[in-house]
């Protein structure tokens, strides 16, 4: 039901209630029985062991499972134990994870059942807010919290803040009479209605009920949370795919070993033991260890740059995220209403560029500053415009602490206006000494004004505000002034004079029209305008009155960027990655803040009342040529993210409200607010800013995709490793030798590659280029063929070096030639890691020190090897013998040979990109 388009006669039959009388308790009764109580229903969760069976079931956790398996088979339980851990710890954070996204529901749940006072068969009675029913009269008071959705039938200055619902971080003056038909309001214009969860900040009204429980806004949203299924991640659907991939393998290459050592007439047992323990070293089981540390230590160098995750796969989806759809204000903006323009008396004042030129900080946190004052040389009507701003107004500023905006009390919009006058020099405390207030017309949205009248008093310091001395042909019989301030149209309306050349001259259409077409201007230009004008009186007024006003001048504010937004969106363009502003705001705001940032498309907007009307396929068309969406509703945004995830978009998506919740959880990767963020908005996204930052995303980004490229990394560094030894398991049988390697060398050499040096590669800062390339594409495989061929040929390479190197040896009858190929495939591990540190940049290009980790790794996988070789208990266990120091030295140059096969794949590219 459209309550907003009814008057109240047509609601009141319409919910057949009294507004007077208000319910009968019997109807109430009733209506419990058909409505339910006002609460959010909540629908049964997942079983925590469906949900671990689904960790369980996981491809990569059942390879590794089966990886346990056969360890088992083989009787090496220190392997099968180490894998199981693995599995535990992986499958227990998977479970961990999701068990908290569910607790999402849960927050919004807790925004329930205020008490409310309700008119009930004639009497006003307070009662918890689970017992409305539709119909019920209820009073409306500040500081309160809306108890149910609500038509308002009387407003008194009633003000709301909906900023969980729309977006909007002021309050919004609430009406009683119906909005016309043919306006088609969002959610954020529908002034007649009050919806559960919102905060009463001012006035006072009277409402009637016309939802509850799931069927007000904020069930509906909860509706939506619930309904949305988690997505998994780029790298969780990669590395299932590589998971299945690898499992089709192992399983041919155990077959196919077998079926070679039986043609050549090795043991049956030896065979089978031998061709699982490579069919275990091919299983990279510390995949899912290294991706998890890897993750971890990508969350905490996220911290670092003020993003506390949530999810640690968030932490891979960032890198991957193709768009960025971002709210405005606090994100894009500072959150921080600044006054920018005064205009009054033909002089325009663009206080940025008076700051700019005076070699002054616009810093609008400062005390007054004499310089700047100076330099301004301030003509006496601008004076009088920032005296006028200053003192029709209602903020609460501390006589101490002038400098602290965080201490100024009131409305954003009166804070900057008299932190502009302060800027300026001309401090609310003094004035008010001078010029007390005595009487006042308090601002309604009927209106859209706001009246003081001051009464002259004695002179304080160097500025004579009490005697307006600065004001000329002033009339030392007029002690008292008015000044009102408001919307420019609405104060025109009792305006007869303009403030002109020292004096006021009649305000003819001529001057009217030039004074709107500043007004014009300025909210094209995104700036919110206020108009100021004054009345001297002779005496105090029986009844005050806004007539024959004087028309001063105009005040123009904005949220202005951050500053570090624009070079933020300039480094997501180089990435590849499309920033998207969706905000609640009017059109022309946010078209002139994406222009200000350089958002691409940032003219072309698209407003509430247009995306209502397109379907979801049409949206999706269409979403890549539109930057900016104005004037949205909850569902919308959620349709938003949608229409882009359809087109095969990567999405991450900010948000601080109720109202966000769903599409945050929607998006691959939600990024709640931290100072602004309710917490609903926080349980439902993966990531959450502690600066309400979007630079601090950037960051995140690049973190992300760090991260992903170290994974990569690690996994082709250990595919590469794991198909030399299986070259050198295929090749030798082939030149007639004995099987090369016993299976507990085989898994020793595994357990120092898959073990120290991994994870030392998860250690790699970011690379050079990392954020000016586009994103991987959400579909491609985690390998591209070329990184497939990659690890083929390399380990081919290395595969033959170290074959022809124990062939030589075992044809010239050296009893070490088993050792040489052990120690020269556990050395290459070491050579190759550190090739893989890079994708692109030559290791001789890089600073060596730049990862710590990986030369701790190398030497301790050095000294463990050569205390196999050299050690004589563990000879015995790993049937090696020592080497002679030229033995040793040639293993260590034969097992460089991947590391040369790296090295020159990285130079061929970069000849092919020059």
């Amino acid at each position: 039901m459209e309550w907003y388009y009814l008057d109240t006669a047509e609601i009141l039959e319409h919910l057949q209630t009294n507004q007077v009388e208000g319910l009968p308790y019997q109807e109430v009764k009733n209506r419990l029985l058909q409505y339910g109580p006002n609460e959010l229903e909540e629908r049964p969760p997942k079983s925590p062991w469906l949900m671990l069976w689904e960790q369980l079931t996981d491809t990569m956790i059942l390879v590794l499972l089966t990886a346990a398996l056969v360890s088992l088979a083989l009787k090496d339980y220190k392997e099968a134990v180490a894998i199981l851990v693995i599995v535990i710890f992986s499958t227990s954070l998977g479970f961990i994870q999701e068990y908290r996204a569910l607790q999402s529901f849960a927050t919004l749940k807790k925004l329930a059942a205020p008490q409310v006072r309700v008119r009930r068969q004639g009497n006003w009675q307070q009662l918890s807010s689970r017992e409305l029913v539709p119909g019920d009269l209820v009073q409306l008071e500040a500081g309160n919290q809306v108890p149910a959705d609500c038509r308002i039938l009387e407003s008194c200055d009633l003000r709301i803040l909906e900023a969980a619902f729309t977006g909007e971080s002021e309050p919004v003056d609430k009406i009683s009479r119906p909005i016309p038909r043919h306006l088609e309001p969002v959610l954020a214009e529908r002034y007649n209605m009050a919806y559960k969860g919102t905060l009463i900040t001012y006035g006072r009204g009277k409402g009637i009920v016309t939802a509850t429980g799931m069927e007000t806004e904020l069930g509906k949203l909860a509706g939506q949370l619930q309904a949305v299924a988690p997505q998994l991640t780029p790298l969780q659907r990669r590395l299932n795919q590589l998971g299945k991939q690898l499992a089709i393998a192992v399983l041919g290459l155990v077959v196919l070993l077998f079926a070679i050592g039986l043609w050549r007439g090795e043991d049956f047992k030896e065979m089978l033991l031998t061709s699982v323990s490579l069919a275990v070293a091919v299983i990279p089981e510390s995949l899912a260890a290294i991706v998890t540390i890897a993750l971890a230590l990508g969350s905490q160098r996220m911290l670092q740059r003020r993003a506390l995750v949530r999810q640690l796969n968030a932490v891979e989806t960032l890198g991957s995220v193709t768009t960025i759809c971002s709210d405005k204000t606090g994100t894009l903006t500072q959150n921080q209403m600044t006054v920018t323009i005064l205009n009054v008396a033909r002089q325009r004042l663009d206080i940025e560029e008076a700051l700019t030129k005076s070699g002054l900080p616009l810093c609008t946190s400062l005390p007054s500053d004499a310089a700047l004052q100076e330099c301004l040389a301030l003509q006496p009507a601008m004076e009088l415009l920032l005296v006028a701003i200053a003192l029709c107004n209602d903020v609460l500023v501390p006589d101490t602490d002038m400098a602290n905006i965080a201490n100024f009390l009131g409305d954003p919009t009166e804070v900057a206006l008299v932190v502009a006058a302060n800027r300026l020099g001309l401090e609310k405390p003094q004035l008010e000494q001078s010029l007390p207030r005595v009487g006042e017309i308090p601002f309604d949205s009927e209106r859209k004004r706001m009246t003081t009248l001051h009464r002259q008093g004695p002179a304080q310091g160097h500025r004579p505000y009490g005697q307006l001395a600065f004001l000329p042909n002033n009339d030392s019989t007029s002690p008292h002034i008015a000044f009102t301030k408001g919307g420019v149209n609405s104060l025109l309306e009792v305006c007869c004079q303009v403030w002109r050349s020292d004096c006021a001259q009649p305000l003819d259409k001529a001057r009217r029209k030039q004074i709107l077409d500043i007004n014009q201007e300025l909210a094209q230009d995104g700036h919110r305008v206020l108009g100021v004008a004054f009345r001297l009186w002779d005496g105090l007024p029986s009844t005050l009155r806004e007539e024959n006003l004087i028309f001063l001048g105009i005040v123009a504010m904005m949220d202005p960027p951050r500053p570090e937004v624009k070079a933020a969106i300039d480094t997501c363009l180089q990435a590849g990655i499309r920033p998207v502003m969706i905000t609640g705001d009017q059109a022309l705001t946010a078209r002139h803040v994406a222009r200000e940032l350089g958002i691409p498309h940032g003219d072309r907007v698209l407003g509430g009342k247009e995306l209502a009307r397109l379907s979801l396929e049409e949206l999706a068309d269409q979403a890549d040529s539109i930057a900016v969406y104005a004037r949205v509703s909850p569902a919308q945004k959620l349709t938003i993210v949608e229409a882009l995830q359809n087109r095969g978009e990567i999405v991450a998506m900010t948000g601080d409200g109720v109202n966000d919740a769903p599409a945050l959880k929607q998006a691959n990767i939600g990024v709640a607010m931290g100072i602004t963020g309710t917490d609903v908005a926080k349980e439902a996204a993966d990531i959450v800013l502690l600066d309400d930052n979007f630079a601090t995303i950037v960051a995140a980004v690049e973190q992300g995709r760090t991260i992903f490229d170290n994974i990569r990394k690690f996994i082709k560094y250990s595919m590469t490793g794991n198909a030399s030894s299986l070259w050198v398991m295929v090749l030798a049988p082939l030149l007639s030798m004995p099987l090369p390697l016993f299976p507990l060398q085989i898994l020793w050499i595994n357990l120092l590659a898959d073990g120290l040096l991994s994870l030392a590669l998860s250690f790699e800062p970011a690379e050079r280029d990392t954020m000016r390339r586009p994103p991987y594409p959400p579909n491609a495989p985690i390998f591209s063929r070329d990184v497939v061929r990659g690890i083929v040929w390399v380990g081919l390479l290395l595969g033959l070096a170290i074959v022809a190197l124990g062939y030589y040896f075992w044809s010239e009858g050296r009893t070490n030639w088993q050792v040489m190929i052990f120690s020269s495939l556990t050395f290459s591990r070491m050579s190759l890691a550190l090739a893989m540190r890079s994708q692109r940049d030559s290791i001789f290009t890089l600073r060596l020190l730049r990862n710590k980790p990986m030369l701790a790794a190398v030497w301790l996988t050095f000294l463990l090897q050569v205390a196999v070789i050299y050690t004589p208990w563990l000879q015995e266990i790993f049937a090696t013998m020592s080497l002679s120091g030229t033995d040793l030295l040639l293993c260590l140059a034969v097992s460089t040979a991947g590391f040369w096969g790296v090295e020159l794949e990285k130079w061929l590219r970069f000849a092919k990109r020059r």
